[in-house]
């Protein structure tokens, strides 16, 4: 009775008894991010004094991130032919010792707001090549045919960690301490490193242990060049790079200045902001399997809409609005911003030679690595200067500008489309037909 509830394409992945101890991993050490994800800018609250929070609580949340940009890049000779299941490993290590290190030096009475950014900075190190590890072990581990079903699966995980993990994060960091919280999320990695320890895959062979499966490279440098040229070949799939890194980019402040404004504008607790966050993920998972549902959409048109409709449900916390009002807009904001990172890459699959995408892929992706951590390192300055209201306000006006920006050049260019000897020519055959 069970299975027929199961859909069809997870029943080979949940009969797979290898794939349901990395997915049991990935769900806790999610659910430990989830937590971290409040607790890392409420403890830099907690750390820092009352006229630089702002800068510090930037420098926290940057630093959980965006050292992973300057590993993926530093250790890129070293570390690309490494197999998927040891990089994993390694950065679930160098995690779960940094971030571990945290709540000991905190109860020690050690902890200063430069030596957490440090330890912060240190745990994030590997983890680009950890996340490149994971989905490359589920490519070694399945075949093809069911290597979309495992994404799917994995991320939805993910998606269920932003629900569950603020939530109680917020309570715990009320009640008792957002050290122990990141004190938590560290055993989580313990977890996830001791069941891949204990992982054997097939040698080299697919699911059904039939046809051997070819080793995958976490990171192919070589295609991420070849893949920048072809996207700079192509205007239309190079404004959808810079249309993503530019939202994802105005993300980044947001994620500085919500915790700012519950404890500064609201003089609120960490619930209130696990509250805010639970919510945005309840919004994200909702979004996804609805736009999941929906055929035959035009992709670039909803694209856009995303993007406006996202600023549109900031602006109320730059007005004043009533927290009820801010609550339900982010809410509403989750569930517009969930399906945007599904709907660019289905874009971008339509649009790109298929020959040449996995190329392409690899460049997107390498470039957007970067736009919501710097984004976040410059919501420090931001909410330091203006204040969380008007940085996360601004935030939500520069994404409509964004979008409103993005219509008119999408429009322009249809129009010249239409104007071209080709696009005249396929008007009067479809009004001759």
């Amino acid at each position: 009775m069970i299975r027929r509830l199961v859909p069809f394409a997870y029943r080979p992945l949940l009969a797979n008894g290898v794939f349901r101890r990395l997915a049991l991993a990935f769900g806790v050490s999610g659910l430990g991010d989830g937590m971290s994800f409040v607790a890392v800018a409420w403890l830099a609250i907690e750390l820092a004094p009352q006229a630089t929070q702002g800068l510090w609580v930037g420098g926290a949340v940057a630093a959980y991130t965006l050292p992973g940009v300057v590993g993926a890049l530093a250790f890129g000779r070293r570390l690309r032919r490494v197999p998927a299941r040891r990089l994993l490993t390694a950065d679930s290590v160098v995690r779960a010792v940094f971030i571990g290190a945290v709540p000991l030096v905190w109860s020690a009475g050690l902890l200063t707001p430069p030596l957490y950014v440090v330890l912060l900075a240190v745990s994030s190190l590997l983890h680009a090549w950890g996340g490149a590890g994971k989905y490359t072990l589920l490519a070694e581990l399945l075949p093809e045919e069911q290597r979309l079903a495992a994404n799917t699966f994995v991320g939805s995980l993910s998606f269920a960690a932003t629900i569950a993990g603020p939530a109680v994060a917020g309570v715990l960091v009320t009640y008792a301490s957002s050290a122990l919280v990141l004190g938590l999320d560290a055993l989580t990695y313990v977890f996830l490193t001791v069941l891949v320890a204990r992982t054997r895959l097939p040698e080299r062979a697919d699911a059904s242990g039939v046809e051997p499966v070819e080793p995958v490279e976490p990171v192919d440098q070589a295609a991420a060049r070849g893949g920048l040229a072809l996207l700079r070949s192509r205007p239309e799939l190079l404004g959808l790079l810079t249309l993503t890194w530019c939202f994802n980019f105005l993300y980044g402040p947001v994620e500085v200045a919500l915790p700012l404004h519950v404890t500064d504008d609201l003089h609120a607790p960490g619930t209130l902001l696990g509250l805010y966050w639970m919510l945005f993920g309840v919004g994200a998972v909702l979004g996804s399997l609805a736009i999941g549902t929906l055929r035959n959409l035009p992709l670039w048109p909803v694209t856009v809409c995303i993007v406006i409709a996202w600023g549109l449900s900031l602006l109320p916390f730059g007005l004043g609005a009533p927290t009820a009002a801010t609550v339900a807009c982010f809410t509403l904001g989750g569930l517009i911003y969930g399906p945007f990172v599904a709907l660019s890459v289905t874009l971008m699959q339509a649009k790109s030679p298929p020959r040449h995408l996995a190329a392409m892929l690899a460049a997107n992706n390498a470039v957007l690595l970067t736009a919501s951590p710097l984004g976040t390192a410059l919501g420090g300055p931001l909410t330091a200067a203006l204040g969380p209201r008007a940085t996360i306000g601004g935030s939500g006006l520069a994404t409509v500008v964004l979008g409103i920006l993005a219509c008119v050049l999408l429009a322009a260019r249809r129009g010249d489309r239409r104007r071209t000897p080709s696009g005249i020519e396929k008007r009067r055959s479809t009004s001759r037909g």
